[in-house]
């Protein structure tokens, strides 16, 4: 079963390995997963999965490969699984109230003698009907169905009622292609951060304390030390309006979970390309400027920088004097951003286009050359592959 069950993880593009397979293999031996469903699950998601990234696809793996009720043989909870371990493992997963639910169908045991009966009697698949094992209709077994409380086999909750549910597993949308959420941000920028400690001795440190003190024969000497902080610093420059309208929400995201990642984050706004200023508050763009001298001379060359744009435009915004669509601008785009590279140690380009799209518009290639082909994808992988140039 477990060599089966491997393969599927690898047609489901899972990066597992033979040691992973034995590992399980070993933790099986060990009874730390036994009789349960739930609890193979999370051994073997525990064991086989180092990222979690691939949640979403062991997900999909276990589901495919461990669905197919409905061709149980009928004399399998029979044979199979003694009766007084099916009451105790169902019992002790089931909560107080979840107990007392059964007593409006006499007792679990009644509950489960009618599943084996039933069990016995279907010899198809059943859709609707108020007896059977199967979807919808009113039957207690099955899933989709209307019936108010019993033993779901599959599918949502639809009443929120059911004693026992088979494939009650948390599922997580973590798959590296798929768009962001400020969680799933959060995991991949949480790779960049670097912690040190600075500041004022405000944290106790115990270890030192006890050794202080062993040497003080028994005089209590209390040692301080300063707290640890993550020492990344970013600036985060973000491009807004125009094309960048249906991104609102993305980088919404990105800014809520870099803020909370970052302790040392600036963050400021400029439209397509980055010229003589930028702003940090929209509403009042046109009266609070910020110079971008004033910028590379006040943040050191540890800053790294973070521009994240569709960087689509017209070509003449980024090479041409008076490119800008909103101003007149005394240099072109490209001489800004050339400053910006040469004052800092690390800059990127986040694109929440996909990346097939970049070679069809001309600013966007511009963009990637003055940047060394630094520019990524706004997608999990996409941010993985930036955090590691960035911590390099």
């Amino acid at each position: 079963m477990l060599v089966r069950f491997f393969e599927t993880l690898r047609e489901y593009r899972v990066p597992v390995t033979l040691r992973e397979l034995l590992d399980l293999h070993d933790a099986m031996g060990q009874h730390l997963a036994y009789g349960s469903v739930d609890d193979f699950y999370m051994l073997s998601r525990a064991v086989m999965v180092k990222d979690e990234k691939y949640y979403d696809r062991f997900d999909r793996a276990f589901e495919f490969y461990f669905k197919g009720l409905e061709s149980i043989d009928p004399d399998w909870f029979n044979k199979a699984i003694p009766d007084e371990w099916l009451r105790k493992q169902i019992e002790k997963n089931l909560s107080p109230e979840e107990l007392a639910q059964l007593q409006r169908m006499g007792s679990l045991e009644k509950l489960l003698d009618e599943f084996r009966k039933r069990l016995e009697e279907q010899h198809k698949r059943h859709q609707g009907g108020n007896k059977m094992v199967g979807t919808g209709g009113t039957s207690p077994y099955g899933g989709h169905g209307a019936n108010p409380e019993g033993i779901r086999l599959t599918g949502p909750s639809r009443n929120k009622k059911a004693v026992k549910v088979w494939e009650k597993r948390e599922y997580r949308n973590l798959d590296a292609s798929v768009e962001l959420g400020v969680r799933n941000i959060k995991l991949a920028l949480r790779r960049l951060r670097k912690f040190a400690r600075t500041g004022k001795a405000e944290e106790l440190d115990l270890d030192d304390t006890i050794t202080s003190t062993a040497r003080n024969a028994g005089l209590l000497d209390i040692r301080m030390r300063p707290e640890v902080e993550n020492r990344v610093k970013i600036l985060l420059f973000f491009d807004i309006g125009g094309s960048m309208d249906p991104y609102i929400r993305l980088c919404e995201e990105l800014f809520s979970a870099a803020r909370t990642e970052f302790k040392h984050m600036e963050h400021f706004y400029f439209h397509n390309f980055i010229y003589e200023y930028v702003w940090k508050d929209n509403r009042r763009r046109w009266d609070e400027k910020l110079a971008t001298w004033d910028l590379l001379h006040k943040y050191g060359s540890d800053y790294k920088v973070i521009f994240v744009g569709d960087a689509a435009m017209s070509p003449y915004e980024i090479n041409s004097v008076g490119g800008s669509v909103e101003h007149w601008n005394e240099e072109p785009g490209a001489v800004w951003m050339q400053r910006i590279t040469e004052t800092f140690e690390k800059v990127i380009w986040l694109n929440p286009e996909p990346r097939r799209s970049w070679e069809m518009t001309t600013s966007t290639v511009w963009t990637r050359q003055l940047l060394e082909d630094r520019m990524y994808p706004l997608t999990l992988q996409g941010i993985e592959e930036a955090i590691k140039y960035l911590s390099r």
